[in-house]
């Protein structure tokens, strides 16, 4: 049988410990083209470059593997893998990861591991976006990584994916198991601390806290606090289709 071309992605770098784990997996399962940052683009969301020239560089990063590194956004690297170095080519999965920590709750709009997934989505790509509860550079997945293979064999076994987007976080240590739940509602409360450079000038540090709003269980952060890895059907369709009615006294029409 024809092996599936998957596409690897992260916005870690391509030089990142999780996505050196996740091409380990996937090449053991189909042909793998890797296409990632040449820096870290943590926090990127779903932005993409317009004001300046793209470059890729292909790389020996991964024994047998065709890898390119971009300097641009997750996105853009996914736009490129899709446009320019697998035009000829139906890409079967994209893998975005596995970043070094959460992408779980609110976290998931701000996130280039999940813009980069989201992006091949749109294409018509089913993908799956991977995190790992761990921000260490040295961070041991190897209880995480039968369950990322398991989930990799099984969506692709299944062919089609309704959403065409999974989110899928892991915790850090011993995993009881694997939840398919909803994206727990909270907000990220910000902060900037302000000091003054050499010149005089004000400048920003951005803090701030997590503030959890979800009065149920049924959510990946309470999956993830159990122990379990989380799995989140997502998509980008952002109508808030409930308000659809409540919306309708701004209709105008010219012929009333």
């Amino acid at each position: 049988m024809k092996r599936p071309k998957i596409l690897v992605t992260n916005d870690d770098g391509i030089v990142a410990p999780g996505i050196k784990v996740l091409v380990e997996i996937v090449k053991k399962i189909g042909d793998v083209v890797v296409v990632a940052p040449d820096k870290p683009q943590s926090g990127q969301g779903h932005a993409i470059t317009l004001e300046s020239p793209l470059r890729l560089k292909k790389v020996e990063l991964f024994e047998g593997v065709e890898s390119y590194e971009c300097s641009g956004t997750p996105v853009d690297c996914v736009k490129l893998a899709k446009s320019v170095i697998l035009k000829e080519d139906n890409i079967d999965l994209c893998v975005s990861g596995i970043n070094h920590g959460s992408n779980a709750s609110i976290n998931i709009i701000y996130s280039g591991t999940m813009s980069a997934a989201m992006e091949a989505s749109l294409e018509g790509i089913n993908s799956i976006g991977f995190s790992f509860l761990d921000f260490s550079f040295k961070a041991d997945f190897t209880n995480a990584t039968p369950y990322i293979e398991s989930i990799i064999r099984s969506v692709l076994d299944k062919k089609t994916l309704p959403s065409r987007l999974i989110n899928v976080n892991i915790p850090k240590g011993d995993i009881a198991g694997i939840k398919v739940c909803r994206q727990a509602k909270g907000v990220w409360v910000e902060e900037f601390k302000e000091s003054i450079d050499p010149r005089g000038e004000p400048y920003y540090w951005m803090t701030g806290k997590f503030d959890y709003q979800d009065s149920k269980n049924d959510n990946d952060l309470k999956a993830l606090e159990a122990g379990y890895i989380s799995v989140v059907p997502s998509h980008h369709d952002l109508t808030h289709y409930s308000s659809i009615d409540a919306l309708k006294y701004l209709e105008t029409s010219e012929h009333e």
